[in-house]
């Protein structure tokens, strides 16, 4: 069955014209005026991951918040180690329930996706996210959700349950990297966490994607089977992704391979 897809587009005009007979206006209004639109879009998500969905061919990032990457790992309240990315995902997934998503669009990230706030059956799905523990404000860009955030950490909704790295350390995380989530954890396996290790395996059997973020020519991922796939090794840290869908992959800003 084909989705139902619905764009809307409102734009603003701002312009200022001075001592200028109407005659010129039309001309004046296509060479000096300043078009601002606010795009909405509605349909049925393919979900990417914890923050990121296709509504048709629109790539959408959920504004406000971050949510962890599909390679992430986490530590639940023993202390056992979880694809946290990958559940945070299926969590999305199973509350969307194959519904309608309502998006408002204010902007574009560097990798071409849409920012948005989406909405399903009115209720708000960014805030639904941070509030259940499976992304965090992304304070960097957004306060909206804090006060969401400090009801899951109060709660001990998700991640905040055990212990986890915040997903904008994650991808970048190294031994002082800050661990967050509840002190029961024991210590010792909160330092697995930034431990090589984690990064050199994939965190489920479906996520084998390969990436390497930092090729000569951008992020490159490459499919299993593939001529270089053998040869990349996934560490350091800093530099590989796993990924679990190609779709995934192109949405992060990385291409195929040609090779």
């Amino acid at each position: 069955m084909i989705a139902r897809l619905v764009i809307q587009v409102s734009c603003t005009i701002n312009w200022t014209v001075r001592g200028v007979p109407r005659l010129f206006f039309v001309v004046l209004l296509s060479l000096a005026s300043e078009a601002v639109c606010a795009k909405e879009i509605r349909g049925i998500p393919q979900i990417v991951d914890g923050d990121t969905v296709y509504i048709g061919n629109e790539k959408i990032r959920l504004s406000g918040i971050d949510a962890p990457e599909t390679d992430q790992i986490c530590l639940d309240a023993q202390g056992q180690a979880f694809a946290c990315g990958v559940v945070a995902r299926d969590k999305l997934q199973a509350y969307s329930d194959g519904r309608e998503w309502e998006c408002d669009l204010s902007g574009r990230d560097r990798y071409g996706r849409d920012i948005g706030t989406c909405y399903v059956e009115g209720e708000d799905i960014n805030q639904w996210l941070v509030r259940n523990g499976w992304a965090l404000a992304f304070r960097r860009y957004s306060v909206a959700y804090v006060k969401d955030e400090d009801w899951a950490r109060e709660h001990l909704n998700g991640m905040w349950s055990g212990a986890f790295i915040a997903p904008w350390d994650w991808r970048y995380r190294g031994p002082n990297t800050t661990i967050l989530g509840a002190k029961e954890v024991p210590t010792d396996a909160q330092r697995k966490l930034i431990s090589p290790g984690v990064a050199g395996t994939p965190p489920t059997p479906g996520c084998v994607i390969k990436a390497n973020l930092k090729g000569k020519s951008g992020c490159i991922y490459h499919m299993p089977g593939g001529h270089y796939y053998g040869r990349l090794k996934m560490e350091p840290m800093s530099s590989r992704r796993w990924f679990c869908s190609a779709a995934e992959a192109e949405a992060a800003g990385c291409r195929r391979s040609t090779i």
